[in-house]
């Protein structure tokens, strides 16, 4: 994989699932065991809603560009696993989240 900070700040880009255009939003990601992972506090952002209508995403960092597929996690665990590491230290690491892993294309 071409990133190598477990945690940074990305812009990624969804498909509006009304509109069909580019939804570019800049988020903290985690990079773990060479996928790559996004969360919520709730499912109502806008870009959450629209990978899952359309799960072809497109991640922008420091002058590179990756396409992936992106899925809902459904394992509690490892969904706060990835907001210990999203959160290192901060009292928000415990909190619930949804969870959306990218797997990127190519990897």
């Amino acid at each position: 994989m071409v990133i190598k900070e477990t945690l940074f700040r990305p812009i990624l880009i969804t498909t509006g699932r009304k509109t069909g255009k580019p939804h570019p939003v800049m988020l903290r990601a985690v990079n773990y065991n060479g996928k790559i992972y996004f969360s919520r506090h709730r499912p109502d952002g806008d870009w959450f809603k629209n990978v899952l209508v359309n799960p072809d995403v497109t991640i922008e960092y420091n002058n590179i560009v990756l396409s992936g597929k992106a899925k809902l996690v459904t394992d509690e665990e490892f969904s706060n696993k990835i907001s210990e590491l999203k959160y290192p230290g901060e009292k928000r690491a415990k909190e619930k989240r949804v969870t959306i892993e990218i797997t990127l294309d190519n990897s």
